[in-house]
């Protein structure tokens, strides 16, 4: 199967322009359903989304941070869950999937008032698993390439 595509073979470029639309509506479908998700990212904003791409916006808060006043590993995590997920489904995929492997690789930290830039990519989507990578960035004076925090890997089991 192609990167590029859906488990059909659609290409994913060729998904509506309202995608963002849908991922967010998504998102506000999701969160009445998790706890930790209102807890940890009730104030996060997607930006942008595209088919098997999605970027949003967290500002550190306290709720964010470990006992050494940083970004706690935990959220980095939370966020390759989430991000993955909305990835998924962002390329129509209706539902985000079972968490099978998650993986994240810790590279710098954020502290409090940091805006983290969060991207994730549906690498692959078939008919039982799909594969996805997320990048969480620090935004610096408003650009959103900033420093790397961490990097991480998600496979979902998304058959239903």
């Amino acid at each position: 199967m192609n990167a590029d595509a859906d488990a059909d073979g659609k290409p994913l470029s060729s998904y509506p322009s309202s995608v963002l639309a849908q991922v967010r509506d998504d998102w506000t479908q999701m969160k009445p359903h998790s706890p930790i998700y209102q807890i940890l990212l009730d104030d996060i904003s997607i930006v942008d989304a595209s088919a098997g791409h999605i970027t949003a916006l967290l500002q550190v808060a306290p709720v964010h941070l470990n006992s050494k006043g940083t970004l706690h590993g935990s959220v980095s995590v939370c966020l390759t869950d989430w991000a993955g997920g909305l990835a998924i489904k962002s390329t129509g995929q209706p539902n985000t999937g079972l968490s099978t492997d998650i993986h994240t690789t810790f590279v710098s930290t954020a502290r409090i008032g940091d805006t983290l830039v969060v991207e994730g990519r549906a690498s692959k989507v078939g008919r039982c698993l799909a594969f996805t990578t997320v990048e969480i960035r620090k935004s610096v004076d408003g650009e959103e390439r900033g420093p790397v925090v961490c990097t991480g890997t998600h496979t979902k089991y998304i058959k239903q």
